[in-house]
């Protein structure tokens, strides 16, 4: 018996059902097909089951950073009542979008990491999910001379890496150096 919460078995008919129906109804040529996930990146994601997608129209699925991906994604965790906790352990996938994301945000996080210890200035990443944050802080959790917290609320949340004993700045901005006061010559 598998330890996993989510399997081919337990949800993916009513994934295959729910993503046949919508597919159809938006008239995507894709085709889901539910299969175990591959031991990439286990420290960054490990997920239960992907659902990976082929087909003429899966470029459609990636544009615009794989909204339309993500959207159904987020549909078919809500038609399975995913808790927020474990959104982590079903994912959509195509072309290798996903790996090829997070091999990103992991290279990004080591060269922003880098650029923080030469220049001890604080280095601030857009906004972006909660799941692309948790990589850019497990990319960067072992190297001691810098940290990573989250700054921002909503949306607009996003990462800040700092040299490791620089204090937090309020909502992750970048310190700014104290004023110089110059006395003027008369």
């Amino acid at each position: 018996m598998s330890d996993k919460k989510y399997s081919a078995e337990s949800v993916g008919p009513a994934i295959i059902d729910l993503l046949g129906k919508v597919l159809k109804l938006v008239r995507l040529r894709v085709t889901p097909e539910i299969r175990e996930p591959e031991a990439r990146f286990e420290d960054f994601e490990n997920p239960d089951l992907v659902v990976n997608f082929t087909g003429p129209d899966v470029d459609f699925l990636l544009e615009n950073k794989a909204e339309v991906l993500l959207a159904l994604e987020h549909l078919t965790q809500e038609m399975l009542r995913v808790p927020p906790h474990e959104h982590a352990m079903l994912v959509f996938d195509a072309n290798d979008y996903r790996m090829l994301r997070i091999e990103e945000l992991r290279l990004s996080a080591l060269t922003a990491a880098e650029k923080v210890k030469t220049s001890r200035k604080p280095f601030r990443f857009n906004p972006m999910s909660s799941r692309e944050r948790r990589i850019l802080h497990l990319a960067v959790r072992n190297d001691a001379a810098v940290r990573s917290e989250s700054a921002g609320a909503g949306p607009f949340r996003g990462v800040v890496i700092y040299p490791a004993d620089m204090p937090s700045t309020p909502d992750g901005a970048t310190p700014q150096p104290a004023p110089v006061l110059r006395r003027r010559r008369r």
